[in-house]
């Protein structure tokens, strides 16, 4: 296992201070398990990059890492984005078209500012997570897919919960 003076430098972290050699020590932790991670703290503190490191140090760091800012897509089109969607789900779905979990298949899949999306929609990912499988929009049928879930965000988790 590499030690913090060498992520820091892998990586480019510049800072020096326990709290932050205390989050490299969990990230460096987390890696080598395939568990989903959440990822808090303010805008521009380096939620991507911990993701990257947990990514690059984990098992799946021959795969790809797919990172969505989820902030960035429309609520109205970020469940399709995500669980993808079958022709005639809703006005405009003319074709199937595969989702972000699919893509992501044996992937590592970071979420950037999950927060932002709805409590519903959470939900429906805490359930692909555990299941590994998850139903696209309009489907009856259940797909299947290995990732592991970075997510990130900049919400107090007092205030995350409240929501």
């Amino acid at each position: 296992m590499e030690n913090l003076q060498v992520i820091k430098q892998r990586f480019g972290i510049i800072g020096q201070s326990p709290l932050l050699d205390r989050a490299l020590g969990t990230a460096i932790r987390v890696a080598n398990t395939d568990l989903s991670v959440l990822i808090a703290g303010e805008s521009g503190v380096g939620k991507e990059i911990f993701s990257k490191i947990i990514h690059a140090l984990s098992a799946r760091k021959h795969n790809k890492f797919i990172a969505i800012n989820c902030g960035a897509i429309p609520e109205g089109t970020i469940n399709s984005e995500l669980f993808g969607h079958e022709k005639g789900a809703f006005t405009g779905a003319e074709t199937d078209r595969k989702g972000l979990l699919a893509a992501a298949d044996e992937d590592t899949l970071f979420l950037d500012e999950v927060g932002d999306i709805s409590r519903d929609l959470q939900r429906l990912l805490i359930r692909a997570v555990e299941e590994k499988s998850y139903f696209p929009l309009g489907s009856e049928i259940p797909e299947k897919s290995d990732f592991r879930l970075l997510t990130a965000t900049n919400i107090d988790e007092v205030e995350l919960r409240q929501r």
